[in-house]
């Protein structure tokens, strides 16, 4: 039987790391030159492109950290600092290095990586995936409900921006961001905690 509470739980952080709503303004920049309709199918290709790459992240992540010989605490601390500095540059945010393209959409990079399918997402779905393999399918229903959201706001996001603006988009950006501080700590603690137990 699914376990809904923690299935949203991890949906919502997902969401959070993919962080759409930061992301609008940089897609909004490298797709400029795109039609309407051309924009939605590049952002619909790239987003599929980044699912299937989170997924194959979150069933091979056993696999993965074994040929690596990485433990879970290091995983854990590791995933705690990337989430964090993620985290800080939701809050603190500089000038996105990313410009518009002449004439070619963009295919993968930077759209599906990394600005998707990032390092604190891919950490986040190794240690899903090493710590409770037996809950895959949750994990993966999580990435997806995290994922079609992301997906939907993404393809939305000039009525979006519309709405609530660049000011709006950025004030959001950053409350996610202090969110996901806390999520931050709370992993690296976890990742000290587990190393300690293991001495």
């Amino acid at each position: 039987m699914l376990n809904w509470t923690d299935i949203a739980s991890t949906a919502v952080t997902l969401f959070l790391v993919l962080d759409s709503l930061g992301n609008i303004p940089v897609f909004n920049a490298i797709l400029s030159r795109l039609d309407h309709q051309r924009r939605s199918r590049v952002i619909a290709r790239e987003m599929i492109i980044a699912l299937v790459i989170l997924v194959g992240f979150l069933f091979a992540g056993n696999i993965i950290l074994g040929f690596l010989g990485l433990t879970q605490s290091s995983l854990n601390i590791t995933g705690g600092v990337l989430l964090f500095i993620i985290s800080l540059r939701m809050i603190f945010p500089g000038r996105h290095q990313y410009q518009a393209e002449d004439t070619e959409d963009p295919f993968i990079v930077p759209i599906a990586v990394p600005l998707t399918a990032g390092p604190s997402t891919i950490a986040i779905l190794l240690f899903l995936g090493s710590s409770q393999p037996d809950r895959l399918w949750e994990w993966c229903l999580a990435l997806v409900l995290a994922w079609l959201g992301s997906t939907i706001l993404l393809i939305l996001s000039p009525r979006v921006l519309a709405v609530i603006g660049e000011r709006g988009s950025r004030a959001l950006e950053r409350l996610m961001g202090m969110i996901l501080v806390i999520l931050a700590v709370q992993m690296f603690l976890n990742g000290i905690r587990d190393f300690i137990q293991s001495l």
